[in-house]
């Protein structure tokens, strides 16, 4: 270690994103300081899958076959007519010569905070992570940054650290208190995701665990977890939204995708706003935006939390040779490796995922159906189609901006 830069590096945020920095900031035996505003890892509905690039990405720190444990591995996902039962259905084990993990896993992003908190606790007593102390405020100096933050017991402590890592979502305090334009748009849909216990794989033919689906009367997605069903709906043309996410509402909805005497129990619903933007710059000095702090994208495909991830990987080298010596100039090459690719990889694709399956027209869901059909059953189209959608297209060409 330098011992020119004795200071930590303090992360705002202890979502997987910013605890995955910490953990292989840590592993190379560089402190650092966690800051969570919520006094423990938030298990609300959000990510439920992992790329396969990340699985790998985790696997070096042995965290895969824990989640694995946890998750349901889904070797397949699809695009569905409901009405006709067809689909255009695309096998990730064409990418077995690519990756070691050629499948999606469907596992909460939660479990996998908990699996880098308890390695945290066990093996890296440098990182120090702490839960129900929010960032207050922060300034910077041309070689530390100032960090304000809260107690549970509503007292403020400052902290001095070598740079400040704003890990902190979608409505980041780091990235608004550096007063940074988050550019893009926010979809007038609202999303409703549910969850429940009902076996929709004993009802509809030939069911995926990722589905993508359009119906007579609008859009669903169906994703299986190991234990569970998440569904993705959207309120009825002139329904109320208070209206909307009343589980009888919830319950008629799925009784039309999968009618059953027997009922639907509902487990929980979510309604949440769609949002597209990326932040006008990801590094300012010392203070660095990484995740949905620095860029929201619509979940269709699954790829804000993976981007997230990777942006943490990235991230953590440059520090760590910026802890060794390196040129502050490598921050800036992080930002031209991870900004366009959230832009053109995570924000584009997964823009067409969503405005594909919003689509209303009759003849255009047909015309979409044939093309991904044509694409999965084309062995060429198929692995191309397939290395976009997972994402490893995109860190390939991270990876060759110099």
């Amino acid at each position: 270690m330098n011992t020119s830069h004795p200071l930590p590096i303090i992360i705002a945020g202890a979502g997987p994103v910013g605890l995955m920095l910490a953990l292989r900031l840590g592993h190379w035996g560089i402190p650092c300081v966690v800051l969570e505003s919520e006094a423990d890892i938030s298990r609300d509905l959000r990510a439920s899958t992992f790329h396969p690039p990340t699985l790998d990405m985790l696997d070096d720190y042995g965290l895969t076959p824990g989640l694995i444990a946890q998750g349901l591995i889904a070797p397949t996902w699809q695009v569905r007519m409901h009405s006709t039962n067809e689909f255009a259905q695309f096998d990730l084990s064409v990418l077995k010569d690519e990756t070691a993990h050629p499948y999606r896993l469907q596992c909460e992003q939660w479990r996998l905070s908990e699996l880098l908190l308890a390695q945290i606790a066990r093996d890296l007593p440098h990182v120090k992570v702490l839960m129900g102390h929010p960032l207050v405020s922060f300034s910077q100096a041309e070689d530390h940054v100032d960090v304000t933050y809260g107690t549970p017991a509503g007292e403020t402590v400052a902290v001095r650290g070598a740079f400040l890592v704003g890990a902190d979502g979608g409505r980041s305090q780091v990235r608004k208190q550096l007063d940074l334009s988050f550019d893009g748009h926010t979809f007038p849909e609202t999303t409703i995701l549910a969850t429940t216990h009902f076996p929709f794989h004993d009802h509809l033919p030939l069911l995926a665990f990722i589905n993508y689906c359009w119906s007579d009367w609008g859009t669903f997605s169906l994703l299986r977890l190991k234990n569970l069903w998440r569904i993705s709906l959207y309120p009825d043309e002139g329904q109320s939204m208070e209206e909307a996410v009343g589980v009888e509402a919830v319950r008629e909805k799925i009784q039309r995708i999968a009618p059953a005497s027997q009922g639907h129990p509902v487990l929980e619903v979510r309604p949440y706003r769609i949002h597209q933007r990326v932040v006008q710059q990801y590094v300012v000095g010392r203070v660095v935006l990484v995740g949905d702090a620095a860029h929201l994208n619509s979940p269709s495909g699954g790829m804000g939390m993976n981007g997230g991830i990777h942006d943490a990987f990235n991230l953590s080298e440059k520090l760590r040779d910026i802890w060794q010596g390196g040129s502050m100039d490598l921050l800036q090459r992080y930002e031209r490796q991870r900004r366009p690719i959230a832009i053109a990889h995570v924000l584009e694709q997964s823009g067409r995922n969503r405005a594909r399956m919003q689509e209303r027209d009759m003849g255009k869901r047909r015309a979409a159906l044939q093309d991904l059909q044509r694409k999965a059953n084309d062995p060429t189209l198929h692995k191309a189609h397939l290395r976009n959608t997972s994402m490893i297209t995109g860190l390939r060409e991270s990876a060759a901006i110099v």
